[in-house]
């Protein structure tokens, strides 16, 4: 790309902004054509995830003066400085401005609002539309605009940024590493499977987090449990020492959280990529995390069978050790539910006659139920008898959580195939 250097990533949505800054500087070519020409682009997409950096990269390439609008004071004066903002860059056309956070530009919590701001913005646009003034906007939710003010003829184009995935996750971890002392040990592929779906932003602060535990323990370099213990800190919410657990609970939350390890590695091989008794602040469950290289695609019904039999390995696991029923697989059940309530009413699985419309019957809904919760057995029925025949591998995955308290999925897969 000839601009957007400081960006990694998003190399779609960066192409096309290449071409938005060739219309702002060779309007003339695009008026021979006698084309509308765009107006505004909206950057949306959960926060850090460089929404403000992509927008300010856009700025700095097109050359033109940026009228820069954030939310800082109150609503009544702030409908006031909107409308000056855009004065001032009809008089410095041609020219930017600038909405960033636009999501926060009105109190109001209402979905689809015609809070003044909103109306005073759509109507300002309208007054440049043909005065060389190019907008761009940034939020986090656009549920909160009103439909009219995201049309095309205002917002030409809405680009929706995710969290980086993949090849761009490992570069982005990368970049941050290299602008801190680690030893070579550290791979940064790794790190970013550990790290999936989380922010840029978020990436940065672990990351400088685990410099701050290599610095606290007197070392010159961060190590790759520094960067586990700032994982499961700025993720998870847990605390650094397990101490609020009590003993004897510890067994059952190892064995829950193998139960989900196990089953997860034998369905999916290589996709759990952590697991942890360490409790979440306020709470006495542990983490498993999963990574699935097919995230982004259409999942086949067999995949999402593999999920469900995995939520339920929890509570499989205490039942076959233990003989009880697990009080700590609310979460799971929930998750597994939706799951194969989808099979059952949205994607109609097992046939149109159970399709959840606007307004159901009272038959369907009982029928719904019964089949859903029949399926929900057999399920669970099936994870039992997996761990049932991986018991040894279980038993280690458990016992290891116990000493070691956090293990990565290359620690799984040693246990797996008999390590300790």
């Amino acid at each position: 790309m000839k601009h957007f250097e400081k960006v990694i990533g998003y190399e779609d949505i960066k192409f096309e902004l290449e071409r938005m800054i060739d219309i702002m500087n060779r309007p003339e070519q695009y008026s021979k054509l006698g084309v509308e020409v765009p107006k505004g682009i909206m950057l949306h997409g959960t926060p850090g995830v460089g929404k403000t950096l992509l927008a300010n990269e856009l700025i700095k390439a097109s050359g033109r003066k940026a009228f820069i609008l954030r939310k800082d004071k109150p609503d009544g004066e702030f409908v006031g400085i909107i409308k000056k903002t855009f004065e001032d860059a009809i008089a410095a056309a041609p020219s930017i401005v600038f909405l960033d956070d636009m999501d926060k530009f009105s109190s109001t919590d209402e979905r689809r609002s015609d809070a003044e701001e909103y109306v005073a913005i759509q109507s300002c646009m309208d007054d440049v539309k043909d005065k060389r003034v190019f907008v761009i906007a940034t939020a986090n939710n656009l549920c909160k605009f009103p439909k009219s003010l995201l049309r095309r003829g205002r917002f030409d184009r809405i680009f929706q940024m995710m969290p980086p995935s993949g090849e761009d996750a490992v570069k982005i971890v990368r970049h941050y590493l290299e602008q801190k002392k680690y030893v070579a040990e550290i791979d940064a592929a790794e790190v970013a499977r550990l790290l999936h779906g989380q922010s840029c932003a978020t990436l940065e602060t672990i990351i400088n987090q685990a410099g701050l535990y290599a610095g606290y323990a007197g070392r010159d370099r961060i190590e790759m449990d520094d960067v586990i213990k700032a994982c499961l800190c700025v993720v998870y919410d847990t605390p650094e020492n397990n101490s609020g657990v009590k003993l004897k609970n510890i067994e059952r939350l190892a064995y829950h959280e193998a139960g989900h390890a196990v089953l997860t590695e034998v369905l999916d091989q290589g996709s759990v990529v952590l697991v942890s008794v360490h409790n979440h602040t306020g709470s006495i469950g542990g983490v498993t995390s999963v990574y699935h290289e097919d995230d982004d695609d259409i999942l086949s019904k067999a995949d999402i069978e593999k999920r469900i039999i995995g939520l339920l390995g929890g509570k499989a696991a205490i039942d076959i050790v233990f003989g009880e029923a697990d009080m700590g697989c609310e979460r799971d059940l929930k998750k597994a539910f939706n799951l194969v309530a989808e099979f059952v009413d949205e994607t109609c699985c097992y046939g149109f006659h159970n399709f959840d419309k606007a307004s159901i019957s009272e038959h369907i809904s009982r029928n719904k139920d019964i089949r859903v919760a029949c399926d929900m057995e057999n399920y669970y029925q099936t994870a039992k008898k997996l761990l049932a025949q991986n018991r040894d591998f279980l038993d280690r995955v458990a016992q290891s959580l116990m000493e070691k308290e956090t293990l990565l999925g290359r620690d799984i897969q040693n246990l797996k195939n008999g390590g300790c």
